[in-house]
Protein backbone atom coordinates (compact mmCIF):
# COMPACT_ATOMS: atom_id res chain seq x y z
CA UNK A 1 0.00 0.00 0.00
CA UNK A 2 1.16 3.67 -0.67
CA UNK A 3 -0.90 5.63 1.21
CA UNK A 4 -0.28 5.48 5.54
CA UNK A 5 -3.18 3.90 7.72
CA UNK A 6 -3.89 4.86 11.37
CA UNK A 7 -1.89 1.47 12.50
CA UNK A 8 1.09 0.98 9.54
CA UNK A 9 3.23 3.65 7.31
CA UNK A 10 2.78 3.08 3.91
CA UNK A 11 5.91 2.72 0.99
CA UNK A 12 6.10 6.01 0.69
CA UNK A 13 6.62 7.03 3.85
CA UNK A 14 8.76 3.71 4.55
CA UNK A 15 11.07 5.00 0.99
CA UNK A 16 11.13 8.66 1.82
CA UNK A 17 12.34 8.10 5.29
CA UNK A 18 14.89 5.88 4.79
CA UNK A 19 16.17 7.26 1.64
CA UNK A 20 16.53 10.80 3.17
CA UNK A 21 18.61 8.62 6.42
CA UNK A 22 20.43 7.04 4.87
CA UNK A 23 21.36 10.45 2.29
CA UNK A 24 21.76 12.25 5.99
CA UNK A 25 24.11 10.24 7.51
CA UNK A 26 26.41 9.96 4.36
CA UNK A 27 25.86 14.04 3.69
CA UNK A 28 27.21 14.52 7.67
CA UNK A 29 30.07 11.95 6.95
CA UNK A 30 31.07 13.71 4.18
CA UNK A 31 30.81 17.21 5.81
CA UNK A 32 32.51 16.09 8.64
CA UNK A 33 35.33 14.73 5.98
CA UNK A 34 35.61 17.34 3.63
CA UNK A 35 36.38 20.61 6.21
CA UNK A 36 39.78 18.58 6.63
CA UNK A 37 40.76 18.44 3.22
CA UNK A 38 43.61 20.69 2.05
CA UNK A 39 43.66 22.52 -1.24
CA UNK A 40 46.16 19.96 -2.74
CA UNK A 41 43.60 17.19 -2.54
CA UNK A 42 41.68 15.72 -5.03
CA UNK A 43 38.33 16.39 -3.86
CA UNK A 44 38.79 19.90 -1.99
CA UNK A 45 36.55 21.41 -4.98
CA UNK A 46 34.96 18.02 -5.40
CA UNK A 47 33.52 17.03 -2.35
CA UNK A 48 31.75 20.63 -1.73
CA UNK A 49 30.06 20.62 -4.75
CA UNK A 50 28.81 17.02 -4.08
CA UNK A 51 27.39 18.03 -0.72
CA UNK A 52 26.17 20.67 -1.99
CA UNK A 53 24.04 18.99 -5.15
CA UNK A 54 22.95 16.03 -2.33
CA UNK A 55 21.63 18.88 -0.02
CA UNK A 56 19.70 20.40 -2.63
CA UNK A 57 17.74 17.54 -3.63
CA UNK A 58 17.52 16.48 0.23
CA UNK A 59 15.59 19.73 0.36
CA UNK A 60 13.36 18.72 -2.66
CA UNK A 61 12.78 15.28 -1.01
CA UNK A 62 12.21 17.36 2.48
CA UNK A 63 9.39 19.28 1.13
CA UNK A 64 7.77 16.39 -0.42
CA UNK A 65 8.09 13.78 2.69
CA UNK A 66 6.62 16.85 4.60
CA UNK A 67 3.79 17.58 1.98
CA UNK A 68 3.08 13.58 2.28
CA UNK A 69 3.36 13.96 5.77
CA UNK A 70 0.60 16.32 5.86
CA UNK A 71 -1.26 14.69 3.08
CA UNK A 72 -1.59 11.23 5.21
CA UNK A 73 -2.70 9.80 8.51
CA UNK A 74 0.07 9.46 11.19
CA UNK A 75 -0.19 6.21 12.19
CA UNK A 76 -1.00 6.10 16.43
CA UNK A 77 2.24 6.18 18.20
CA UNK A 78 3.09 3.51 20.67
CA UNK A 79 4.39 3.71 24.37
CA UNK A 80 3.16 5.37 27.29
CA UNK A 81 1.74 9.08 26.87
CA UNK A 82 4.96 10.56 27.88
CA UNK A 83 6.46 8.08 25.45
CA UNK A 84 3.93 9.31 22.76
CA UNK A 85 4.79 13.43 23.51
CA UNK A 86 8.47 12.75 23.88
CA UNK A 87 8.17 10.98 20.26
CA UNK A 88 6.19 13.53 18.80
CA UNK A 89 8.74 16.39 19.97
CA UNK A 90 11.54 14.36 18.23
CA UNK A 91 9.53 14.18 15.08
CA UNK A 92 8.76 18.16 14.84
CA UNK A 93 12.49 18.55 16.07
CA UNK A 94 13.66 16.28 13.09
CA UNK A 95 11.83 18.42 10.45
CA UNK A 96 13.16 21.91 12.47
CA UNK A 97 17.03 20.69 12.41
CA UNK A 98 16.76 19.02 8.63
CA UNK A 99 14.80 22.17 7.31
CA UNK A 100 17.63 24.04 9.47
CA UNK A 101 20.80 22.32 8.04
CA UNK A 102 19.86 22.04 4.66
CA UNK A 103 18.59 25.76 4.76
CA UNK A 104 21.95 27.21 6.00
CA UNK A 105 23.73 24.75 3.55
CA UNK A 106 22.35 26.60 1.28
CA UNK A 107 23.14 30.40 2.51
CA UNK A 108 26.62 29.34 3.04
CA UNK A 109 27.68 28.56 -0.61
CA UNK A 110 25.24 31.49 -1.98
CA UNK A 111 26.01 33.68 0.22
CA UNK A 112 28.30 35.92 -2.25
CA UNK A 113 25.55 35.99 -4.76
CA UNK A 114 26.73 32.84 -6.36
CA UNK A 115 23.56 29.91 -7.20
CA UNK A 116 24.43 26.08 -6.13
CA UNK A 117 25.02 23.95 -9.54
CA UNK A 118 22.98 20.51 -8.76
CA UNK A 119 25.16 17.99 -11.09
CA UNK A 120 25.04 20.14 -13.77
CA UNK A 121 21.02 19.10 -14.30
CA UNK A 122 19.68 23.26 -12.97
CA UNK A 123 20.85 25.55 -10.55
CA UNK A 124 19.29 26.96 -7.87
CA UNK A 125 19.94 31.04 -7.52
CA UNK A 126 20.53 32.82 -4.46
CA UNK A 127 18.18 34.78 -3.24
CA UNK A 128 20.28 36.31 -0.63
CA UNK A 129 24.01 37.92 0.11
CA UNK A 130 25.63 38.14 3.70
CA UNK A 131 28.86 39.98 4.66
CA UNK A 132 31.77 37.33 5.96
CA UNK A 133 30.61 37.82 9.87
CA UNK A 134 26.90 36.54 8.75
CA UNK A 135 28.16 33.86 6.45
CA UNK A 136 30.56 32.38 9.18
CA UNK A 137 27.29 32.87 11.71
CA UNK A 138 25.57 30.47 9.07
CA UNK A 139 28.25 28.34 9.21
CA UNK A 140 28.03 27.77 12.67
CA UNK A 141 24.27 27.29 13.07
CA UNK A 142 25.13 24.66 9.85
CA UNK A 143 27.58 22.84 11.71
CA UNK A 144 25.60 23.19 15.47
CA UNK A 145 22.54 21.64 13.74
CA UNK A 146 24.32 18.90 11.71
CA UNK A 147 25.33 17.32 15.25
CA UNK A 148 22.27 18.07 16.65
CA UNK A 149 20.55 16.44 14.24
CA UNK A 150 23.16 13.14 14.64
CA UNK A 151 22.14 13.38 18.04
CA UNK A 152 18.87 13.23 17.37
CA UNK A 153 18.99 10.58 15.27
CA UNK A 154 20.66 8.46 17.67
CA UNK A 155 17.88 9.39 20.10
CA UNK A 156 15.29 8.75 17.39
CA UNK A 157 16.79 4.82 16.63
CA UNK A 158 17.43 4.07 20.28
CA UNK A 159 13.89 4.29 21.05
CA UNK A 160 13.07 2.44 18.10
CA UNK A 161 15.26 -0.62 19.01
CA UNK A 162 13.68 -0.02 22.97
CA UNK A 163 10.32 -0.08 21.81
CA UNK A 164 11.54 -3.74 19.50
CA UNK A 165 13.35 -5.19 22.00
CA UNK A 166 12.15 -4.36 25.47
CA UNK A 167 8.44 -3.42 24.21
CA UNK A 168 8.43 -6.22 22.12
CA UNK A 169 5.99 -3.75 19.98
CA UNK A 170 5.61 -3.16 16.25
CA UNK A 171 6.91 0.72 16.12
CA UNK A 172 9.95 -0.28 13.81
CA UNK A 173 9.08 -3.24 12.26
CA UNK A 174 6.27 -1.05 10.60
CA UNK A 175 8.54 1.70 9.44
CA UNK A 176 10.67 -1.54 8.08
CA UNK A 177 7.47 -2.11 6.08
CA UNK A 178 8.09 -6.06 7.74
CA UNK A 179 4.72 -7.65 8.61
CA UNK A 180 3.37 -6.83 12.00
CA UNK A 181 3.01 -9.56 14.70
CA UNK A 182 1.15 -9.29 17.65
CA UNK A 183 3.10 -9.36 21.31
CA UNK A 184 1.23 -13.21 20.79
CA UNK A 185 3.36 -13.89 17.19
CA UNK A 186 0.13 -13.52 15.41
CA UNK A 187 0.52 -11.20 12.02
CA UNK A 188 -1.28 -8.11 12.05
Amino acid sequence: MLKNTASTYGWVAIALHWLMAVAIFGMFGLGVWMVELTYYDAWYHRAPELHKSIGMLLLILLVLRLLWRLWNVRPQLMGLWWEKIVALGVHRLHYLLMFTVIITGYLIPTAEGTGIDVFGWFTIPATFSFDKQQADLIGKVHWLSAWGLMGLALLHSSAALKHHLIDKDVTLTRMLGLPRKTAKGENL
